[in-house]
């Protein structure tokens, strides 16, 4: 073991002094002390046990070998490089192993990534596995409260009869949606947000109701429920949260459409037309053929539905890029992709 530097594995002390510098790490479980991922800054460094959400094999332009790894705690991720794979200090691990880091925070193209120096795949009782799932910072049991109350206020008959056979009856469906994130990476990923999610979308179209009373309610409300309802067999629960099979080949929209469809053909009587239209809510509810819609709106309702689904999506993207930057919120956060704008928080001083 290099002087002064911490042997991997041992969590009986509380802090030691490292090249001049201070390190925290964990005193067991139920005593310890973790620094999240949310909380470096370039410069840091890093020793404590992290998800591996993802290994990859690479090769540089000048044909050395090095690992791509992504770490994961429930407040973010973070890019690793592990330039030295054969390193004796680089146990072996894999995708999903609970892994203590020791390495460096550095800056890459105005993102931080960590310059791994070593890694040791951890056992069982180790970790806590709360500490390294994204939850909703909202109540999942109130919210889905909240979505009962509105499915409760749906008046058609043959709407509320199938939005309680997934809701109200189906427990195995329930659980898995208030587990389910509503996106791998952009918005609302994370435990809860698939929840999240819907109930900011159909209250969004609940109050377009109120202005524009030439929407049918119903109809509306049902759609937005049932709008990512394929998210649930489209994304693996965590830790994994990634596409499946099905995700890949079929998509969330398609596979939504097609859950109704099942759900419906088990209530007597339920109309066709009733059926159409909601499936096309579905079908269309973001908005174009280039963003992945099968159909664009035909009818008034999937028109709303795309507007406060895309509304909300975006919302919360921004709102996350500011939580992102912790204390450097107030600069420039530099150009966003999704907005195709250079982001900043708002001032009112």
């Amino acid at each position: 073991m290099e002087p002064g530097k911490p042997e991997l594995g041992k969590w009986n002390w509380e802090s030691w002094n490292c090249d001049n510098q201070n390190w925290k790490v964990r005193i067991g479980i139920g005593g310890q002390t973790m620094k999240y991922i949310k909380e470096y800054k370039e410069g840091d460094r890093i020793f404590d046990i992290y998800l591996c959400k993802h290994k990859q094999s690479a090769v540089t332009k000048n044909g050395k070998a090095y690992d791509n790894v992504i770490l994961q705690d429930k407040t973010g991720t973070i890019d690793a490089k592990i330039w030295d794979p054969n390193n004796p200090g680089i146990g072996d691990f894999d995708t999903l192993d609970y892994i203590e880091v020791y390495g460096e925070i550095t800056s890459f193209q105005n993102a931080l990534q960590v310059n791994v120096k070593r890694i040791r795949k951890c056992e069982e009782g180790e970790y806590d596995s709360a500490d390294y799932l994204p939850v909703s910072s909202k109540d999942i049991g109130q919210m889905y409260r909240e979505l009962l109350n509105l499915i409760e206020s749906i008046g058609n008959t043959y709407y509320k009869k199938l939005l309680e056979d997934f809701f109200v009856r189906d427990g195995k469906f329930a659980q898995t949606f208030k587990a389910s994130s509503a996106a791998k990476r952009i918005h609302h990923g994370f435990v809860g947000g698939l929840l999240e999610h819907t109930l900011s979308v159909t209250k969004l179209c609940d109050y377009l109701c109120t202005v524009y009373p030439v929407l049918k309610r119903d109809l509306l409300l049902t759609a937005a429920i049932c709008h990512d309802i394929g998210k649930i067999r489209e994304i693996s629960l965590f830790p994994e949260n990634d596409y499946t099979d099905d995700g890949q080949l079929l998509g969330h929209i398609v596979m939504g459409a097609q859950m109704v469809a099942e759900r419906a053909a088990g209530i007597e009587g339920f109309p066709h037309q009733l059926l159409t239209q909601l499936q096309h809510c579905i079908l269309a509810h973001q908005g174009k053929l280039e963003f992945g819609s099968p159909k664009t709106p035909a009818l008034i309702e999937a028109l709303a539905l795309y507007h406060a689904d895309d509304m909300d999506a975006k919302l919360e993207t921004f709102k996350e890029a500011l939580e992102n930057a912790g204390e450097n919120n107030n600069d420039w956060l530099g150009y966003n992709r999704l907005f195709e704008s250079n982001l900043r928080a708002t001032r009112m001083e």
